[in-house]
């Protein structure tokens, strides 16, 4: 966390620096709908190293990420200083803790952010989503927001085996990347497949129009 800062305090930071990278690098962001500062898991597909990114310039919550961007060049540390959760894939103990910190932080007032996926997708729709994180919401009756993220060139997806300074290296001498935010409405229920349904449904929707 940054020095003499709380965590309110960083994750404003955080945002300024999330708008800041965004616009050096060329990334023009379109938002639609209500953005969800409240606490709530937001669940989007997943297509690029920037989806957490694009999300942290309208959210103060906690995104839940791959232990291995922990290393990642600017993007890392910026996580880092300003509250993420890391999950390590391979360990099913690091899946059990997570689901934990994630009803943690929401009752302590504050959005999750996830990508249900597991992994990026250049599929037209998305990949199966994962169900822990709705069997989480339906239990804990925790609202869940869906998000669709819209790029306008399949360009923009990293998917593969690619990696992080490549694809960026490669991308980045594009003069603009154009995406678009969509929140979408808020979902509640008691039974986990039909949040996974609901969520999934609305998402495929935005993207595949």
């Amino acid at each position: 966390m940054l020095y003499g800062a709380d965590i309110h305090d960083a994750m404003r930071v955080r945002k300024r620096w999330a708008r800041n990278l965004l616009r050096r690098v060329g990334v023009r962001m379109e938002t639609e709908g209500e953005i969800p500062n409240f606490p709530c898991l937001i669940v989007s597909n997943h297509r690029s190293y920037l989806d957490p990114i694009l999300l942290l310039c309208d959210i103060d919550g906690y995104p839940v990420a791959k232990a291995e961007l922990a290393s990642w060049p600017v993007v890392g540390k910026g996580a880092m200083d300003s509250g993420i959760l890391y999950l390590r894939r391979e360990s099913s103990g690091s899946r059990v803790s997570i689901i934990r910190a994630m009803e943690e932080k929401v009752r302590e007032g504050f959005p999750v952010i996830i990508f249900p996926e597991g992994t990026t997708s250049g599929l037209t729709g998305t990949l199966p989503f994962k169900k822990g994180v709705f069997q989480l919401a339906a239990k804990a009756d925790i609202p869940v927001v869906p998000v669709a993220l819209v790029f306008a060139s399949e360009e923009d997806y990293w998917v593969g085996t690619e990696g992080f300074l490549s694809h960026a290296g490669r991308r980045f001498k594009e003069k603009y990347i154009h995406v678009k935010v969509c929140y979408g409405p808020t979902l509640r229920s008691d039974q986990p497949d039909i949040l996974l349904n609901e969520a999934r449904t609305w998402i495929e929707t935005r993207i595949c129009s």
